[in-house]
Parts: C-alpha cells; structure tokens; sequence
C-alpha cells in the first residue's frame, strides 16, 4: 500500500514495500512484470520503472532483454563500510538472527600484530558467527590482556563485544581502519564455514583506536563470499 500524501516518493515506497518482499522470499525469481505493479499500486509505467531501477542499482534485482526482471543472486548479508557495527548489528538490520559459538578465549602469542599494543601480552577471543541458523564468519578478536581477562567474564556466545567494551568496560570506541581481501580459506576455518578446502574467502581485517588514538582492538575474520558483502557508497566531488 502506498500513500500519496506522504513525502516520501511513491517510486521509493514502492522499492521499499518490493525489497521486504523479496526478503521474505514472497518472489522466487522473478518479480511481478510493469503492468502487474501498475494495477497493484495504481501507479504510472515512469513510477513502476523508477522503483524496479532504484532496486536493480542496488543489486536487488537484474534485468535481462528480453525475459524480465529477477532476484539477483547475491550474498543475504550486507555490511556498509560507513559506519563502525558489529556482526550482530549489521546481521539484524537484514532483518535475520544473528548467532555465535565461542571457538576460543585466551591468552595468545602473534608475533606479526604484537607491535599494535603498548605490552606483547595478547588476548583472543575467537567465535565462530552465523547468519539464520547458517555458518558465515570466524571473527577473531585480539585485546590487550587487560581488557580480554574482562571480556571473558561475560557470555561471549550471547553479548555482543562492542556493547560490553562500551556499556560494560566504559571504553569508547572512536575511529576503524579496516583491510578487505581474500585468500585461500585455511583448514580450521574451512571446517567451521562449512566450505571446501582451496575455497577462497573474504578476509577483513580492522583496527579500532579510542579517542586518543590508543588500539583498542585487532581484528581479523574470514567470510563466506556467498553469504556476505561489503558496501561502500561513494560520491565524486566537483
């Protein structure tokens, strides 16, 4: 249902009413064709054809000449590089569960990251993540050993790391770096995501600094590529 009273455009109300619906999987391949979604929304061919382009500029759908407009096959989970969230956060706004199994926590030796922080004791905390019920990333987490003693104190299967670092351990989280890549998946992580040995994965590394530019974290995760992207959106400047 669309409101012609309201601000928003109807070719953007329609976008967003046709993108929740993909969602849920109310489409299997294609969508509804231009005269389907003009009678349904009561709406010229130039608004139906403004909401399907909006969609196919975002990758939601694709048009091929000739045969229509269909679903797009493309990973469910979608992170925006403009903003700091964490897995769970970003998991939720695709309106999916997030889920975590701790893999690991404790004290670790990395001889490569060891420069990062003030002291060479570190502390890893290691969880496998999920999207929906499936197997999507092995996120490993890397503290100092001060702030990964307080962390393992929590559930680490159930909290979410970022809101105990700042709710819990007052530590602020000001500025990221982050490092986007694939390699060749290694075999522990291979058996976790539940993919093929010489598979390639996304990696992401990231470093988070407070406000006074002290590393509060390292962090490093392997994705599966089928089930997540990463965005950015850019503009050119005059």
């Amino acid at each position: 249902m669309v409101h012609t009273d309201s601000p928003i455009p109807l070719h953007i109300q329609i976008s967003t009413i046709l993108e929740k619906e993909i969602k849920k999987g109310l489409y299997q391949e294609k969508i509804p064709s231009e005269r389907e979604l003009m009678e349904r929304f009561s709406v010229s061919r130039t608004t139906v054809r403004e909401a399907v382009s909006r969609l196919v500029q975002e990758g939601t759908l694709k048009k091929i000449h000739g045969r229509g407009t269909f679903i797009s096959e493309k990973p469910p989970v979608h992170e925006w590089l403009s903003s700091l969230n964490s897995f769970t956060e970003t998991v939720e706004n695709m309106e999916m569960s997030a889920g975590s199994k701790l893999l690991f926590a404790g004290e670790e030796t990395e001889e490569d990251i060891e420069g990062l922080f003030d002291h060479d004791d570190i502390f890893r905390i290691e969880r496998l993540r999920y999207a929906d019920e499936k197997p999507v990333a092995v996120e490993k987490h890397y503290y100092p050993i001060s702030i990964g003693k307080k962390l393992s104190e929590y559930d680490l299967e159930y909290c979410t790391i970022y809101d105990l670092l700042e709710q819990e351990l007052d530590i602020k989280l000001a500025e990221a770096e982050q490092f986007i890549s694939s390699e060749i998946v290694q075999p522990n992580e291979s058996k976790h995501l539940e993919v093929s040995p010489q598979s390639s994965v996304l990696k992401a590394e990231r470093v988070i600094t407070d406000p006074f530019g002290e590393v509060v974290e390292y962090y490093r995760a392997y994705f599966r590529p089928d089930m997540y992207v990463f965005r950015i959106k850019t503009k050119r400047m005059g």
